[in-house]
């Protein structure tokens, strides 16, 4: 069996490549007359060329720090008109991210450690301090609680138990800290997840 058998189309496309193309004589008359026929493009005035006119320019680094200071003027003056209230001295409200809460989700989170005598939860979102979120025994029970709020998202954290760093057994894990500790994540979705 021969290719031209096996593939009858590529005889077809191979005699279409073959055959001449014939050309209008008059095509090139055509396209040149409406080429010719398109209008020029508007001519600007000098004012306009020399302002968009790219341009380079220095500046001493004593300008450059007196300009970075002026920028940085005008940031702290225009802060000042914003009052304790969180009104500015014109009486407007503040932009809405200003006034949206802290936390999105109260998330209660519960650890079983019954021999325990002191139990904290630390993560990112109390910066790894076990001061900030001390757990309280639920009585005749080993277990520990703690109620917070946290902002909607990844977070990361661990059960300190009496001066150790444990990872949450229901969830999953984060992974090595870089410091030998394995962490547990937590996502939080807006809504109460008590």
């Amino acid at each position: 069996m021969t290719d031209s058998e096996r593939h009858p189309y590529i005889e077809l496309i191979a005699r279409e490549a073959r055959r001449p193309v014939v050309v209008d004589p008059a095509a090139r008359a055509r396209v040149m007359a409406a080429v010719r026929a398109e209008p020029l493009p508007g001519r600007r005035s000098w004012l306009w060329r020399r302002v968009v006119a790219p341009r380079s320019f220095t500046l001493s680094p004593i300008t450059g720090a007196l300009l970075a200071a002026s920028l940085v003027g005008i940031g702290v003056i225009s802060n000042a008109l914003v009052n304790r209230d969180g009104q500015t001295s014109a009486g407007q409200a503040p932009p809405v991210a200003q006034r949206l809460p802290v936390s999105d989700t109260v998330v209660k989170f519960v650890f079983l450690a019954p021999q325990a005598s002191k139990v904290s939860l630390v993560g990112d979102f109390n910066d790894w301090d076990s001061a900030k979120s001390p757990m309280v025994r639920i009585a005749n029970s080993g277990l520990w609680t703690v109620t917070l709020p946290l902002t909607a998202g990844r977070h990361v954290y661990a059960y300190d138990v009496d001066g150790d760093w444990y990872a949450d057994p229901n969830a999953p894990v984060a992974g090595d800290d870089g410091f030998g500790h394995t962490n547990s994540v937590r996502v939080v979705t807006k809504g109460s997840t008590l």
